[in-house]
């Protein structure tokens, strides 16, 4: 069982950054995938940024640019750095872990707004 918090929600201005970080309670290393996944109300969840053990980042068009997925895996923690922030980035923001089992965080509450 491996448990991830997530941390560095709030609100925040249009064209705001913010950092999340995801904590996790087992080495990150063995994991070989970490992501950062999004809920805004009544959509569906939505992957925002990916690293694998190796490092290698992947994300969607709609964030490309403006977030920034590390990892520090002495720390077993895992960052995304968000940019440029629109209202339409208002969402409750989670972290997964893909070890031999995926496990995902509570959440943190992102809003953009004026």
């Amino acid at each position: 069982q491996v448990h991830l918090v997530e941390s560095g929600g709030g609100l925040v201005q249009p064209g705001g950054s913010l950092r999340l970080s995801c904590v996790a309670s087992g080495s990150i290393s063995s994991a070989s995938v970490m992501g950062w996944y999004r809920q805004a109300p009544g959509k569906s969840r939505e992957l925002v940024a990916a690293i694998t053990s190796r490092g290698t980042t992947s994300y969607p068009d709609f964030v490309k640019g403006r977030f920034t997925i590390s990892r520090d895996n002495a720390k077993n923690t895992v960052y995304l750095q968000m940019n440029s922030l629109t209202p339409e980035d208002t969402a409750v923001y989670y972290c997964k872990g893909s070890f031999i089992n995926s496990y995902w965080g509570q959440g943190t509450q992102v809003t953009v707004s004026s």
